[in-house]
This record gives structure tokens, C-alpha cells and sequence, in this order.
């Protein structure tokens, strides 16, 4: 199907590349990369990307876009990091 896209000239799809003045040679599915990849660079949460692209869940997305979903991946690791650095400050200042 996306080679159909790609090799025909006149699909639905062209034209709308056209009118929206995009450069090169796309796909609906690099449309939906740049999507996740938009949304998770701007701190939208993971479930909010899940249900956008139509998945019923988290685990489908996490598998097929992990490179897209890096920065919410690596601001959830900072924020554990923050909360367990607190937890163990706290407690050696107790100790």
C-alpha cells in the first residue's frame, strides 16, 4: 500500500501534500512519525499519543514509535530521579 502511494502521482494523498506546499517525497505512515514525534517532544503524555494514533493502549505505541517517544521516556526517568535523589538526600540527613 505505501509503495501504491509512492508510485502513483494522483493519489488523495499527493494532493493533499500538494496543498499543504510539503517538499519531497511522503508517506502517510513518516506523516505519522513526525505526529508522535511532535507530541512527545512536546510533553504530551503517553496515553494522549496512544489514543491520537488509534491505539487502544500504550504498548502498541511504545513498540512502534520508541525512538519518537524518547524525550517523554527521558523526562520520566529525570522526574524518578528527582524523587528517589530527594528520597535518599533525606534520609542520609536523618541518618
Amino acid at each position: 500500500m505505501i509503495s501504491d502511494v509512492r508510485q502513483t502521482g494522483s493519489s488523495p494523498f499527493r494532493a493533499i501534500i500538494k496543498r499543504a506546499n510539503l517538499e519531497g517525497d511522503w508517506v502517510p505512515r513518516e506523516l505519522r512519525h513526525s505526529f508522535v514525534s511532535i507530541m512527545s517532544d512536546n510533553d504530551v503524555p503517553l496515553e494522549t499519543i496512544a489514543d491520537l494514533v488509534g491505539h487502544a493502549g500504550t504498548r502498541v505505541t511504545e513498540q512502534v514509535y520508541r525512538h519518537q517517544l524518547k524525550p517523554v521516556i527521558a523526562t520520566g526517568a529525570g522526574t524518578m530521579n528527582k524523587v528517589f535523589g530527594t528520597a535518599k538526600k533525606s534520609k542520609r540527613k536523618s541518618a
